[in-house]
């Protein structure tokens, strides 16, 4: 299969990829610039987690339903979470990791070493200590007493023993692969597989885009990690980082573009297929069509707001109907019981409340019913 090689960065057609590059940039900087300063920006980065994370497994070939992510996140699961299902909400929960860090977290090794399910950041690379935990001389995790005479405060020492708790299993999460390479099983992994050098040889090809466009950046990405697949079962992470890339050169301040909604769009057929500058151009096209198609949604989502608001005038000050309406704009589909679980307030009161915004009944079925904004 062709991939792509030091000499092709030297000698990127540039007449071929102009166009496709400059369209792209334009998209996904007008949608940045939108959602810098709009009413919905929350709302629509919710909305986009769940649509990419559904739009992963459909770009592999698998079925996620996104009414059952969005109940599965609110831990309200209609039936038994199918494997496809968990795929989906880890994906969902990278997605708000990245959001959550710092720009350059995610393609840092730290990031790396968290997104990927665990493992041991290489020599030398040290970690930002939780509050509470220290290592010792043997790289023992130890935690710092919890009392503190000198507080006056009689909660500190429950507050901080808690902190120090929180902050052991997040470590121990942190530093546990999700499946260790000595509990590997032969028959699902390859276990010649050099997920590291694989992993050091991605990160190389992305540090020699440094003085490219971000788009394009973002595009070699994609497809060096399409060809060098670093990681085995975990395909959907180079996505999410080539988004993050964008993030990262500041191309994306306001939101992580949803790369695998556009590559949904662009033909999944398309991804592997063909030339390196097939491949690039592909990515471009996903991009770009990624960022048209969220300006569409938060223009319909930002009108959908404004035509309830007049729903809200004359309302008490107790009522719940505009925690509703942002709710119903940051989930995909809301249902009465998530309503009531999310507001506080009765099933019935979440029917009310659905009522009252006027939803769209989406599912069309009698059973696990849900409505939402289109």
């Amino acid at each position: 299969m062709p991939s792509l090689s030091v000499n092709f960065l030297d000698s990127l057609p540039w007449r071929a990829l102009a166009g496709p590059l400059a369209r792209a940039e334009d998209a996904l900087a007008r949608l940045d610039e939108r959602l810098r300063a709009s009413p919905i920006r929350h709302g629509w980065i919710e909305r986009a987690h769940f649509a990419d994370a559904c739009a992963s497994l459909w770009i592999e070939g698998e079925l996620a339903h996104l009414e059952d992510l969005v109940l599965h996140d609110a831990h309200m699961d209609a039936r038994a979470p199918t494997p496809e299902l968990l795929r989906a909400a880890r994906v969902l929960a990278a997605r708000r990791q990245i959001v959550a860090a710092a720009p350059d977290w995610a393609l840092s090794l730290a990031g790396l070493a968290t997104l990927r399910g665990g493992g041991y950041l290489p020599e030398g690379e040290g970690r930002a200590e939780a509050p509470g935990v220290r290592e010792d001389e043997e790289g023992e995790v130890a935690f710092a007493d919890a009392d503190d005479p000198a507080d006056d405060d009689p909660l500190a020492a429950e507050l901080a023993a808690l902190d120090a708790a929180l902050a052991r299993t997040n470590l121990a999460l942190e530093r546990k692969p999700a499946v260790a390479r000595e509990d590997r099983d032969p028959l699902v992994y390859d276990l010649d597989w050099d997920e590291d050098e694989r992993l050091d040889q991605w990160r190389d090809g992305v540090a020699a885009t440094a003085d490219l466009p971000p788009v394009l950046a973002a595009a070699i990405a994609a497809v060096l990690w399409d060809d060098l697949e670093p990681l085995q079962h975990v395909d959907w992470l180079g996505r999410l980082l080539a988004a993050a890339l964008l993030r990262q050169r500041g191309k994306t301040a306001s939101h992580l573009t949803c790369v695998n909604c556009g590559a949904r769009a662009a033909g999944r057929l398309r991804r592997k297929q063909g030339e390196p500058e097939a491949k690039v151009l592909f990515w471009l096209a996903a991009i770009q069509a990624a960022a048209e198609q969220g300006l569409k949604d938060h223009d319909r989502w930002l009108l959908a707001r404004a035509s309830r608001e007049g729903r809200l005038k004359g309302r008490r000050g107790t009522s719940r109907l505009p925690q509703a309406l942002d709710l119903a704009l940051e989930k995909p589909i809301v249902t009465p019981e998530l309503l009531a679980k999310a507001l506080n307030v009765s099933a019935r009161a979440g029917q009310d409340l659905i009522a009252g915004l006027g939803l769209r009944e989406l599912t069309g079925r009698r059973r696990y019913r849900a409505w939402g904004i289109l």
